[in-house]
């Protein structure tokens, strides 16, 4: 049997985010082993299909990309409890939790000088150190606390400003309902779209259905551009980062009439896989 206090700290952990370091319930449930590296297998058109990891025993584990496993919760994630104070609190303590990564502590040194919920900037680096939590760290966690920050603002007619807070609201929704949580998934779908009911008029309601649906229908997913920047990962990471987001929004969203939740839950793992397999090339080549 599992120790109990493992059992007590394991997690689901997406396919796309098993990384080394982490360490996975086995099949059967009976006991746990550390992930020393990873591969990920494509199928006979080229989409990734599986995800190898390679283990501390010498064993390797195939997952299949879009499912879930069970893990150990990082230490410092598994006995970290709610921060009651401020949220340059909240970040300074992400902050704290990946001290190797140059990016959260670029984000994380303009926040904790001061939030300002009103500044457009603060507003997007709060989405941009959610974003590389989860995308770049695989730190769901960490990245759903600092998606709160924001999934309580209002929308107030400023796009620009609720862009940024819709952003984190289709991040949270993917997180929590990656987790189970499906009556909290859809507590953020739901305010992710007061922005659609915002127009009081009818007439100029129905417009903006109509232009709505038409932008779900036929998103920019950024074809032409990742094909561009192939020969470059920097380049090709931030374009797949704007498809992931577009991908996020939509699955918030409830999907569209050409693109379904399952079509959408694939391509967000494939893009995932992607990116996160981009960030060593960069690392090499930085």
């Amino acid at each position: 049997m599992i120790d109990s206090d493992v059992g007590a700290r394991v997690q689901p952990l997406a396919a796309e985010a098993v990384s080394a370091g982490r360490k996975l319930l086995l099949p059967g449930g009976e006991r746990t082993s550390e992930v020393v590296d990873t591969a990920v297998e494509h199928d006979d058109f080229g989409v990734p299909a599986m995800v190898v990891a390679t283990l501390e025993s010498g064993e390797t584990v195939r997952i299949a990309t879009g499912s879930t496993v069970q893990a150990e919760a990082p230490e410092e994630l598994a006995h970290m409890v709610a921060d009651e104070g401020s949220p340059e609190a909240l970040v300074a303590h992400v902050a704290a939790i990946h001290p190797e990564n140059p990016r959260v502590h670029e984000l994380a040194e303009r926040l904790t000088r001061g939030v300002n919920f009103k500044s457009g900037s603060s507003l997007q680096d709060i989405r941009d150190l959610a974003l590389t939590l989860y995308v770049d760290l695989s730190d769901a966690t960490s990245a759903l606390r600092v998606c709160d920050l924001l999934t309580d603002q209002p929308f107030d007619g400023n796009f620009g400003r609720w862009n940024l807070i819709e952003s984190c609201l289709a991040l949270a929704a993917h997180l929590t309902q990656d987790d189970g949580a499906n009556s909290r998934a859809a507590a953020y779908s739901a305010a992710l779209r007061t922005a659609d009911d915002a127009e009081t008029d009818p007439l100029k309601a129905k417009l903006a259905a109509a232009v709505r649906q038409r932008q779900l229908n036929e998103p920019n997913l950024y074809d032409r551009e990742i094909a561009r920047s192939a020969k470059d990962p920097a380049a090709e990471k931030d374009w797949r980062g704007l498809r992931l987001t577009v991908l996020l929004y939509l699955r918030a969203h409830g999907g569209s009439e050409t693109l379904g939740a399952e079509a959408l839950d694939r391509r967000i793992g494939h893009e995932l896989l992607a990116i996160r397999a981009l960030n060593g090339k960069t690392a090499a080549s930085g």
